[in-house]
């Protein structure tokens, strides 16, 4: 009976067509790889989303853009006094 490391040691690559293990071991390796990227640039883009607006000492750089049109708040009475 043949274990998992005899398996995959031995050599395949020539003439032989029995027991060919390249093509599905290249394809289940590049599978493994894609899977693994999807899973990383899901949690980076999670974790740039979770990235506050602005880092302290970004005020003095540039003003933050003023929004086109103001709405004023009716519960301030400021304005009435």
């Amino acid at each position: 009976m043949l274990t998992a490391a005899q398996v995959l040691a031995e050599n395949n690559f020539g003439d032989t067509r029995s027991g060919g293990l390249a093509g599905p071991m290249g394809l289940f390796i590049i599978v493994l790889l894609a899977i693994a990227t999807v899973l990383l640039i899901r949690n980076m883009n999670a974790r740039l989303r979770r990235l506050p607006g602005r880092f302290p000492g970004q005020e003095a750089e540039t003003p933050p853009a003023e929004p086109a049109e103001t709405v004023q708040d009716p519960t301030d009475r400021a304005d009435r006094a």
